[in-house]
């Protein structure tokens, strides 16, 4: 379960659900009634409008033959990511650093510093200056920043090797 915890984490379960009722075939008024719940709830539920209570998610990972609390931990990693997001507790380095020019074809504060933070890293020490790339040292930390720069440059080893 771990690994298909961790494909998950911080999602909201409702959007889970409805992947899986699409992968199983079933529809979600006929499934919601199954449960003996309203099928406005779930609809809610998988529109991501309305958290999963206690009670439900039992009901849905019996019904879906999951293990007993799958459900609820997808909802409680999304209320995590929420409430980190609200109180944007370190989820992105300090913003001032960096020059406009350097996100120029995105939003930067609607970067997913952690799940992009490949793309990031390598935007920085492609283009960004010796503050910027400072930052992200201290952000990420420099063995994160090193394996990915290191990864880079086999991959541009690589490329320039002419095999036939």
């Amino acid at each position: 379960m771990n690994s298909f915890l961790d494909k998950y984490k911080g999602i909201h379960p409702g959007l889970i659900l409805e992947r899986e009722l699409a992968k199983r075939n079933l529809k979600k008024g006929p499934f919601a009634l199954s449960l003996r719940e309203y099928p406005q709830i779930l609809n809610d539920i998988t529109k991501g409008k309305r958290g999963l209570t206690t009670s439900l998610s039992l009901k849905i990972d019996q019904a879906l033959g999951f293990e007993e609390g799958t459900m609820l931990i997808f909802q409680v990693y999304h209320d995590i990511k929420k409430e980190k997001e609200k109180n944007n507790i370190s989820n992105s380095p300090d913003l001032s650093i960096f020059r406009n020019g350097l996100f120029w074809d995105t939003e930067i504060n609607k970067i997913d510093w952690q799940k992009q933070y490949i793309a990031v890293i390598e935007r920085v020490f492609e283009r960004g200056n010796e503050k910027e790339k400072e930052e992200i040292i201290r952000f990420y930390g420099k063995e994160k920043v090193t394996g990915v720069t290191s990864g880079q440059k086999e991959i541009k080893i690589l490329k320039n090797l002419k095999i036939n």
